[in-house]
């Protein structure tokens, strides 16, 4: 273990440095195990200037065993004779504060001092590894421990423990596998559409073409992860490495607990991440946020090289909403109709009306789903698809044809959407025209239609003419659901009466002899009929439905290629990515408010804000980043958690397990039996919990300087006013439902509604570098309960020095540490942060930042240069023309 005494300018004022030494579990300690304690006197925080004074060496059976478990050790010089002075190394056991002076490493140098705990914490991580509610997520704890004056002049005991999260490579698995069933059942949806002309076949063919190489990708991807083991976070140095693109760039927890004299103790929890981003595909051409918005610009005139309807987002997201509805109520349906004849069967009435009640719900629900404009016209679209249609107009004398084909070759590009009577949509009967001339093209996806010429008679006459198409026929369909659900009603209500009035009629004493002699069967035997109808009405609607649906994500996919097919690969990867961190926050989130009443009550009746503070400049790629973390944070509304009850009691039971499709995603979070049975009855019925996630972004390095000055900074103002709208809406719902006495307490008083109007007047006003925003965002998070999260590109030197003062304002603000031990105690939380010059806090208590990474050699100071915008631009071809003489 090394210390180092650091020299600063204010060398006169003791630091305070304390430490905790960790052992991992895979290393266990014994009273044998020796410590080594190395202490160097750092004049800078580079290693190269450390000179060493001396080190010494102890047992853990020597510590143990000393009286007050102290041990006062002699520092020896390299060479093992001189004498550097002394350490004084304690067993320090959190919760108990000791009110006395502060022991000191004291040398032969003048004011060097600087005490100095080492916590032996190798029982606590291998207790929280087995314990339940931990072990399973996570491991490999560091702890850090410290010890600050209040302004009482007490002594409070501060623990930063930092842990790796399993969820890093178990998540990102999970939903690798989801999108491989996904698109292969995509695939064979797209089979199952049946015989369609040569041009939508072609399509088709090229489509599934394009789906079997995301699948073979991903499973390759699937394959690399599995063979990875042991490892539980993605180090930044491999964020562009293609088979980790899935994985969250070094995920981590950090929990810094507090105890004070005559206070109940106190924790702050904060995930920090890595910001979700596609590192491995680049962002030359931007993030996600400006490719999804040009990919929709320029969709229209994909289908109309490819021949095919143009649907809008919200057309595409209604049809993978009904086909992800169907999915779940079909089975649904039929296992409650299963239950109603089985209650039948018993001639029990009160479970016949549970059952018929629950029945009555799913189908209203099945059949309100499908009451919707969108699958007629799919529907007629997907019937001018199939070979050999021919529209009404057709059937006409072959010059009038060919009047007709120039006419529609004219209004093609007016005629793209499917339903024009209803928003977004054209009439059906554009569809017709639309779709007509692809069937009459053989095998290829040009056509002759802007000719404006007859087809020839023979072409013509060879085409079987099929029967025009119904258009009421889906209609009819779908009403024989509730027609059929009627029906069932009635029988239960005829019966029940028929049972009631002969118990009514029956003398007193023959009553049991009815009851007897009653055959239970005979309520099964006359419902059996209307419900078997109604479960085969249902399955007609869902093969209907399926079909037409599937056939607009065919369209939206082949006027897509390739560029759809690549986006949605590159929002899997941020997906998988933010996924991977706000499961993470929810079961730290969860673990530590399982006792907290009010906290469970909140979670139930609203869900949780899940705050991510990020700290990524409006400048170069990192523009591509925030894009594609803002597109990443987005998708998450469409996650919920379940929280269940585990098989058993066994690690492996308690990992938290992804179910559903892309539009829709569940994270069920098992629990011990013992723990389940504690929950909310709410909770435990398997409600779904929502999480409301939040983005707030301020750039703070210097590339952020030169976008303020000379750049755009119109992305970071528009995601932060329309999160802040969000954040706002969510506190409106949550004083709605949840009274103002489950929130914690903070030593602050300041109402949440005040701190609010305080956010939202920073939003909008015009200040660089406006970091109050991060504050009072993080703050009302911590007030609402919130998941707190703090993302960079690659969560180390902007994220580490925004963690370390926000830990320090906590400590100041929450525990009164005093004002002279501020900057020492933020001395001390960054004193093992990454080597080398990784930026400072110009002022830490005001809260500006700023980063000072180790320049090129001919680089000059750029914040002189930025004084004037001619120096600018004789600084930039000073540069230049020193790279070109240099690689000439």
């Amino acid at each position: 273990m090394d210390c180092f005494r650091l020299h600063k300018n204010r060398a006169n004022k003791d630091p305070l440095f304390l430490t905790g030494v960790t052992f991992p579990s895979e290393h266990p300690t014994s009273p044998e195990t020796l410590v080594k304690l190395t202490v160097y006197d750092a004049k800078d925080k580079s290693q190269e200037s450390n000179s060493f004074l001396g080190s010494a060496t102890f047992s853990v059976g020597d510590l143990l065993r000393a009286k007050d478990e102290r041990l006062t050790l002699s520092l020896r010089s390299s060479d093992g004779v001189c004498s550097a002075g002394t350490v004084v190394v304690s067993r320090l056991k959190m919760g108990e504060m000791e009110e006395v002076d502060v022991d000191h490493i004291t040398t032969d140098i003048p004011s060097q001092k600087c005490p100095l705990v080492c916590e032996l914490a190798s029982h606590a991580c291998v207790d929280r590894e087995n314990n339940p509610l931990t072990g399973p997520v996570f491991k490999n704890p560091v702890c850090k421990v410290y010890r600050f004056q209040t302004v009482d002049s007490k002594w409070m005991l501060v623990r930063e423990q930092m842990e790796e999260c399993t969820l890093s490579f178990s998540i990102p698995k999970q939903l690798l596998s989801l999108y491989i069933q996904e698109d292969m059942r995509r695939v064979q949806d797209l089979r199952e559409l049946g015989e369609l002309s040569p041009h939508w076949d072609n399509l088709r063919k090229e489509v599934m073409t394009r789906y079997g190489g995301i699948i073979s990708s991903y499973q390759e991807t699937l394959a690399e992860l599995d063979k990875i083991t042991g490892r539980s976070f993605k180090p930044s140095c491999c964020k562009a490495q293609k088979s980790l693109e899935f994985i969250p760039i070094n995920l981590h927890t950090q929990r810094m607990r507090v105890t004070c004299p005559r206070k109940t103790d106190a924790f702050y929890d904060i995930v920090t991440v890595g910001a979700p981003a596609a590192h491995f595909q680049g962002f030359k051409c931007g993030g996600l946020q400006h490719l999804l918005s040009r990919y929709e610009a320029e969709k229209k005139s994909f289908s109309t090289a490819y021949q095919c309807i143009y649907y809008s987002p919200e057309h595409t997201a209604k049809a993978q909403e009904v086909l992800s509805t169907m999915s779940l109520l079909q089975p649904l349906i039929t296992s409650l109709a299963d239950q109603l004849l089985q209650a039948a069967q018993e001639h029990s009435s009160t479970r016949i009306k549970d059952a018929l009640k629950n029945l009555s719900d799913k189908t209203e629900q099945f059949v309100h789903t499908l009451k919707d404009e969108l699958v007629k016209s799919a529907l007629l679209a997907l019937h001018t698809a199939q070979p050999g249609y021919v529209s009404k107009n057709q059937k006409q004398t072959p010059v009038q044809a060919g009047q007709h084909q120039g006419h529609i070759h004219q209004h093609s590009d007016q005629n793209q959407s499917p339903v024009q009577g209803l928003p977004g949509h054209s009439p059906a009967t554009s569809v017709t025209e639309s779709t007509v001339v692809c069937n009459n093209v053989e095998g290829s996806q040009t056509t002759t239609r802007g000719e404006g010429g007859p087809l020839p008679l023979k072409h013509q006459d060879s085409i079987p003419h099929h029967k025009e198409y119904d258009e009421e026929e889906w209609d009819r369909v779908w009403a024989n659901v509730a027609k059929c659900l009627n029906c069932v009603i009635a029988m239960v209500d005829k019966l029940q009466e028929e049972d009631n009035s002969k118990q009514e009629t029956v003398p007193e004493q023959q009553l049991a002899d009815v009851i007897t002699s009653h055959n239970p069967g005979d309520w099964r035997e006359q419902l059996c009929p209307l419900v078997t109808r109604l479960k085969e009405c249902v399955m007609e609607v869902v093969e209907k439905a399926k079909k037409a649906m599937t056939f607009v994500l065919l369209q939206e996919a082949a006027c897509s290629i390739p560029q759809g097919f690549l986006l949605q690969q590159r929002r899997d990867v941020v997906f998988s990515q933010a996924l991977a961190a706000l499961a993470c926050g929810f079961v730290m989130r969860l673990y530590a408010g399982m006792q907290d009443k009010g906290f469970m009550r909140q979670l139930h009746l609203v869900g949780l804000v899940a705050q991510f503070e990020s700290l990524l400049s409006t400048y170069s790629e990192e523009i591509g980043m925030l894009e594609d973390m803002e597109v990443g944070i987005s998708d998450l509304q469409r996650v919920l958690f379940k929280i269940t009850e585990a098989k058993t009691d066994d690690l492996s039971d308690l990992q938290p397990l992804v179910c559903g499709r892309r539009d829709h995603f569940t994270v069920e979070v098992p629990l011990p039996r013992l723990v389940f049975q504690t929950l909310p009855e709410e909770i435990k019925e398997g409600k779904p919990l929502r999480v409301f996630p939040v983005l707030f972004n301020v750039g703070i390095n210097e590339q952020q300087t030169i976008a303020e000055r000379f750049g755009d900074i119109s992305l970071q103002e528009r995601i932060n006013q329309k999160n802040f709208e969000m954040l706002e809406a969510y506190y409106k719902s949550l004083s709605e439902k949840v009274p103002l006495e489950c929130l914690p307490c903070f030593q602050t008083q300041t109402d949440i509604k005040e701190l609010l109007e305080t956010l939202g007047q920073n939003v909008v006003t015009k200040k660089r570098k406006n970091v109050e925003i991060l504050w009072i965002a993080g703050t009302i998070c911590r007030r609402l309960n919130g998941i707190r999260f703090t993302s960079c590109k690659s969560a180390k030197d902007r994220t580490s020095m925004s963690v370390t003062l926000e830990q320090c304002a906590l400590l100041r603000d929450e525990h009164q540490l005093s004002k002279d031990f501020f900057i020492r105690a933020l001395d001390c939380m960054r004193s093992r942060l990454t080597q080398g010059d990784i930026g400072q806090w110009e002022d830490p208590e005001a809260g500006a930042v700023t980063e000072n990474k180790p320049a090129s050699r001919h680089f000059y100071p750029i914040a002189l240069l930025l004084v004037s915008s001619h120096l600018l631009v004789v600084w930039l071809i000073l540069s230049l023309v020193f790279l070109l003489a240099k690689y000439q």
